[in-house]
């Protein structure tokens, strides 16, 4: 069985969850007998030196079977290619692998209209979508997050849109979501690796019976770590993630604010990630404002160090150096895997109480929830998990083993041989 993935930029070229899954996915697969896996990454004008005059698909650092789709022209407002000879390439791609399952795990970058062109070009093909986020849905980055007061949405509407996104008439958003259902009408089984995700694209119009729950897995890479703060106190918290908007990197140096205030600075905040120039001016203002008056104090009396991004083999000692880990995301956050990362390394995690930390985090049991975008209420909970004492101890003795590789590998390749959806979703 040829299976060709299809990815939202590679993660070796821009850190992220999708891409990283997606690999992940790629690598499982080439382990298994009878399968023979592609990858088809995208990458744009951030990786500059990637592009060659006429270069539309190519190979990747000499890896066998890994290739990256050049993105250019892309139109964000209809979320579809704009080079037509990029769409050919495409075309002959597909023609050159015959795969027998294409699985995107995006269109970003790509285009929602490959989808539609993948099933022209093989009309036999199974085609996999997993939404690993609802920008199908939400033309606001696929947040699914009120631009008007920050709340979170729980339906679209053209008006609803026009209202966060008003350069563009609500007539605009009507259009867009027939444009999207149009071409996703091509897939044969959507997977979501969060169960609520189904809701809310069920409610948007889309075919329950073609939703099947997959959840995302890593190779394990860890056994657990002890604590890293000496004496009882677990006072060391650590960020991992893409330091933009959703990620909510500012409620976090909010409360760290809060607790400073409030005389308390017995902490540590490590902040672990990259990615800040796709963040918003202001928020990207605000986090660089607070890290450059943090390193203008004494040594002794900073609190946030920023370590900056990081590749999988520096994670171990990373995490070796924090208790806890802050998941402070400000959108659904669709899986989250940085739990499963912390997870495997027996730290706790603090998160937001929506979506996927919701779903995944047990409160008290082997990680704190808090109010989405609260930072009063993280505040709150950090100075409680600084302070309670055995709190720690308990939460890491209740953390189970995240979801590992194999069983994801395993849940997909259910989903390619299933001759029906129906028969799709008792299998997995």
């Amino acid at each position: 069985m040829k299976v060709l993935i299809v990815s939202l930029y590679h993660p070796e070229l821009v850190r992220g969850g999708a891409q990283q899954i997606a690999f992940e996915l790629f690598e499982g697969l080439k382990q298994k007998p009878g399968v023979e896996p592609y990858l088809l990454a995208s990458a744009d004008q951030n990786s500059p030196a990637l592009f060659k005059s006429g270069a539309r698909i190519t190979g990747f650092d000499g890896r066998p079977n890994e290739f990256l789709f050049l993105s250019q022209e892309y139109d964000y407002g209809w979320e579809k290619g704009g080079n037509l000879l990029l769409v050919e390439a495409f075309k002959e791609f597909l023609e050159l692998i015959q795969p027998d399952v294409v699985h995107f795990h995006h269109f970003l970058t790509l285009g929602i209209d490959l989808l539609t062109l993948t099933r022209r070009v093989l009309p036999e093909v199974k085609i996999v979508f997993t939404a690993h986020e609802f920008l199908s849905i939400c033309p606001a980055n696929g947040h699914m997050v009120r631009r008007t007061d920050a709340s979170l949405c729980t339906r679209a509407s053209a008006v609803r849109c026009h209202q966060c996104l008003p350069e563009r008439p609500p007539e605009h958003y009507f259009m867009r979501e027939m444009w999207m259902k149009r071409h996703l009408d091509a897939v044969d089984v959507f997977t979501t690796p969060s169960r609520f995700m189904i809701e809310h694209y069920v409610a948007w119009g889309l075919d329950e019976s073609k939703f099947v729950h997959v959840t995302n897995g890593l190779l394990p890479r860890a056994t657990p770590l002890p604590a890293a703060s000496k004496g009882e106190r677990r006072n060391r918290f650590g960020f991992f993630a893409q330091l933009v908007d959703a990620k909510g990197l500012h409620v976090l140096l909010e409360a760290v604010t809060l607790l400073r205030a409030g005389g308390f600075t017995d902490f540590a905040v490590e902040i672990n990630g990259d990615n800040i120039h796709f963040a918003t001016p202001k928020r990207r203002e605000e986090i660089e404002a607070f890290l450059a008056a943090e390193e203008k104090l004494p040594l002794a009396e900073r609190i946030v160090v920023l370590n900056g991004s990081y590749h999988h083999d520096q994670l171990r000692a990373r995490m070796a150096r924090v208790d806890w880990v802050v998941v402070p995301s400000v959108w659904w956050e669709i899986f989250c895997l940085v739990i499963s990362e912390a997870w495997s390394y027996g730290r706790p995690v603090i998160a937001s109480n929506a979506g996927g930390p919701a779903e995944r985090v047990s409160d008290g049991v082997d990680g704190l929830l808090f109010e989405l975008g609260d930072a009063r209420a993280l505040a709150d909970t950090m100075y409680r998990a600084c302070t309670e004492e055995g709190l720690w101890e308990t939460l890491a003795e209740g953390i189970t083993p995240p979801p590992s590789r194999a069983e994801m590998v395993e849940g997909f390749l259910q989903v390619y041989a299933a001759d029906r959806v129906v028969k799709c979703l008792a299998a997995v």
